[in-house]
């Protein structure tokens, strides 16, 4: 999750939470593998997006989730613009190919390194 936050914020992008759900679930006395959640972006991408359609505000800002599986594997999971758009019934919005390349290139860009 360090390296996550580290390259969403060289990409100029803001992060507005970090989530440790595994802390929260100890605070009451429950184990949960390490589990975190990253929200980030910036007004210049979600704005049009959700000019495409203002409910998509529900899902934005942007999150990525990495956590372990009880093998010890670590995964991100994010919702796709795409199936944000077609959630919101704006398939066609004209910003959601922009903003697919970005989120795909910083979880691309993580798990490289």
């Amino acid at each position: 999750m360090d390296r996550q936050e580290d390259i969403v914020k060289q990409e100029g992008l803001n992060v507005f939470a970090r989530i440790d759900h595994a802390a929260g679930a100890a605070k009451i006395g429950k184990t949960l593998r390490p589990t975190e959640l990253l929200i980030f972006g910036n007004p210049q991408g979600g704005t049009p997006f959700m000019e495409c359609a203002q409910s998509v505000g529900i899902d934005l800002p942007l999150k990525a989730l990495i956590w372990e599986d009880p093998a010890g594997q670590v995964w991100i999971s994010y919702n796709d613009p795409e199936y944000l758009a077609k959630r919101h019934a704006v398939p066609a919005c004209s910003v959601v190919p922009n903003l697919k390349k970005a989120l795909s290139g910083v979880v691309e860009e993580t798990v490289a390194k």
